[in-house]
């Protein structure tokens, strides 16, 4: 079924998809986050203001009583939200400054950073994905702090996603950052519209993956998978 829709986007264009026939299935349409070419015409502060109108409208026509002490400041506090945290990741002004460094202690086998934790939000349903990143690179005689590692993954992740997208975006920056293919990512996420909405399945998970230049081998594919695993 999946596959006569994208048979479909692809002789008659993906906007001659309804709501209908899309529905739920997982569909994206490229590497690069869809942004608008004027995006960032206007402030974030004017743009906060937008939110916080428009959420206070979506809040009225639910029937919720804006003048309640707890409700009152909902819709600025979800404009903050939405623009200073978690779609921070949209702004390019956001994203992390990466230095490199020579690899003077000459390592020259993988770098694993596993177990970075990051919010995501679901770009077809805007309810959180929540997931780890397991990031791996072999330098090419450069090499980048930790931390940025982390950044990098946060940056992209904090936009509304898609898992498949999320993955090359990471490792997409890491291989320009570091000048080689010698990258590997691999994502394990939980998806809320899966567990909290629609099929409403608790249990499972989804794992996406990148394996670049020489992790694109058995061997090294078994070493990053037994590292992960130590």
């Amino acid at each position: 079924m999946i596959t006569d829709k994208l048979m479909k986007r692809e002789t008659q264009g993906f906007n001659s998809l309804s709501f209908d026939e899309i529905g739920d299935d997982h569909l994206f349409t490229g590497l690069e986050t869809p942004m608008k070419p004027n995006a960032f015409d206007i402030s974030d502060e004017v743009k906060k203001e937008k939110i916080a109108h428009l959420f206070s409208q979506i809040m009225d026509v639910m029937g919720l009583d804006l003048t309640d002490d707890s409700l009152q400041g909902t819709p600025k506090r979800v404009a903050k939200m939405y623009i200073d945290e978690i779609f921070s990741g949209l702004n390019p002004a956001n994203k992390p400054k990466v230095a490199l460094f020579n690899n003077k202690y000459q390592y020259n086998q993988m770098l694993v950073e596993k177990n970075i934790t990051f919010y995501s939000n679901c770009e077809h349903h805007f309810v959180p994905i929540i997931g780890k990143a397991h990031v791996a690179y072999i330098s090419s005689g450069k090499v980048i702090g930790l931390s940025k590692i982390n950044r990098i993954v946060q940056y992209y992740a904090k936009r509304p996603q898609v898992q498949e997208r999320l993955t090359n975006q990471i490792t997409e920056e890491l291989k320009a950052i570091l000048e080689t293919e010698n990258v590997a990512v691999i994502i394990d996420a939980k998806h809320l519209c899966v567990s909290s909405r629609g099929v409403k399945d608790d249990t499972s998970s989804t794992v996406t993956s990148y394996f670049g230049g020489v992790f694109n081998t058995p061997e090294k594919i078994a070493e990053l998978q037994n590292t992960l695993n130590y």
